[in-house]
């Protein structure tokens, strides 16, 4: 028997705290915002685990922290399977649009900014800013990144 691989964009592993609030049809029937973390991301969507099942189908609201900031994204469950190895729900979902995928790299980027700064901060042996760790990131890096998802 072949698998054939259905998905549109290469999933990066990647874990990122998150938190989640499914949407109802009306405000009173939104439900609380839950934390979890990122399994795997991708231009179309990420991977993340739950307690609870949450409903294929389901508009949720992805909120993706940063320091003092919170990054909110858009997006669909189009998957809800229980994982045997660790009893949590995998909840698959697709962003809305090109702008809310984004968002999601851009984020990923801050992400992956913050620890190359404490990598230069450990090699240097002195406290390195994230705008001086952006600056030399994107010096070594952009070109890379510019082919990745142009």
């Amino acid at each position: 028997m072949q698998v054939v691989e259905s998905r549109k964009y290469i999933r990066h592993p990647l874990c990122l705290p998150l938190g989640y609030k499914v949407l109802g049809v009306s405000k009173k029937d939104a439900k609380e915002e839950a934390r979890s973390q990122t399994v795997n991301l991708s231009l179309g969507g990420l991977l993340f685990s739950s307690m609870t099942m949450v409903r294929e189908g389901a508009r949720i609201i992805v909120s993706m922290p940063f320091e003092d900031k919170v990054f909110k994204v858009k997006a669909m469950v189009v998957r809800c399977t229980k994982n045997a190895e660790t009893r949590l729900f995998d909840v698959a979902v697709s962003f809305y649009n090109i702008q809310e995928a984004f968002k999601v790299k851009m984020i990923e980027q801050i992400y992956l900014i913050a620890e190359f700064r404490d990598l230069l901060t450990l090699q240097t042996g002195e406290q390195v800013s994230l705008e001086e760790a952006s600056k030399k990131w994107i010096k070594r890096y952009s070109a890379r990144f510019k082919k990745l998802y142009w």
